[in-house]
C-alpha cells in the first residue's frame, strides 16, 4: 500500500510560484495551511456590504491605522490569506517591505456568505492560535455581525475564542483597538431588496 502526502507550501514557495506566473491576475487564490486555496467568487450582497464597510471604516478610522482590503497577511509560515478587510497599525512604508503579520492586525474582518462555514471553521483557528486579537465576521447567511476576542487554546490543543458576540444589521459595535469609535451596521449590511 503507498501512501502519499499532499505538498504543504511554504510563503515563500507559495511567492515563487506567483512571480513565476503559476497564477494569472485573475486567479482569486489565497495559501492556508500550505495548501493554495481556490477562493470563491463574490455574490452581489458580498459585494455590497464590502464596498459600505470600506466607505464607513475610512471614514471611522482616517489616519488612527491604515485599512487594507483583499491584501495578503502572513500567518505563520504555511498561510497567507487575503481577507476582506483588515485594520493594522500604521507602518512608514505602508508595508511594502512585508505584508502584515499578527503582531501588526488591529482587527481582522471576513464578509461570508457561501464561505461561511470555512470562515468559522478553518481560518477562525488559523487566527485565534497566530493571536490575531479580533476577529470579525459579517454573516450574509444569517444576517448578523460574530465578533470574536481573546484567543486561547483548549485542553486538546485545538484554538479558538473565548468571547463571541451577536449584533444585529440595526445595532452599532465598539472597536476593541479604538474604543472611542462606534459602526453602526445599518450603514454597512446591504439593503433588501422589494420583492
Amino acid at each position: 500500500m503507498t501512501i502519499t502526502t499532499a505538498k504543504r507550501f511554504t510563503i515563500a514557495e507559495y511567492d515563487r510560484l506567483a512571480k513565476l506566473g503559476f497564477f494569472s491576475e485573475d486567479d482569486r487564490v489565497e495559501l492556508i495551511n500550505g495548501q493554495i486555496i481556490l477562493m470563491v467568487s463574490k455574490g452581489k450582497p458580498h459585494s455590497v456590504c464590502e464596498t459600505r464597510l470600506a466607505r464607513e471604516l475610512y471614514k471611522l478610522v482616517g489616519e488612527r491605522a491604515t485599512l487594507r482590503g483583499q491584501q495578503p497577511i502572513i500567518i505563520r509560515e504555511y498561510s497567507e490569506p487575503e481577507p476582506d478587510s483588515v485594520i493594522v497599525k500604521n507602518r512608514e512604508d505602508d508595508y511594502l517591505s512585508t505584508h502584515p503579520h499578527p503582531d501588526d492586525i488591529l482587527l481582522l474582518i471576513e464578509i461570508s456568505d457561501s464561505s461561511l462555514k470555512y470562515d468559522q471553521e478553518v481560518k477562525l483557528p488559523i487566527y485565534a492560535e497566530a493571536g490575531v486579537s479580533d476577529y470579525w465576521i459579517f454573516n450574509l447567511v444569517d444576517n448578523c455581525l460574530e465578533c470574536y476576542n481573546e484567543p486561547y487554546q483548549d485542553l486538546q490543543g485545538k484554538f479558538g475564542y473565548r468571547r463571541k458576540f451577536i449584533f444585529l444589521p440595526n445595532e452599532s459595535v465598539n472597536f476593541s483597538c479604538f474604543p472611542d469609535l462606534s459602526l453602526d451596521l445599518s450603514k454597512v449590511f446591504p439593503k433588501k431588496l422589494p420583492e
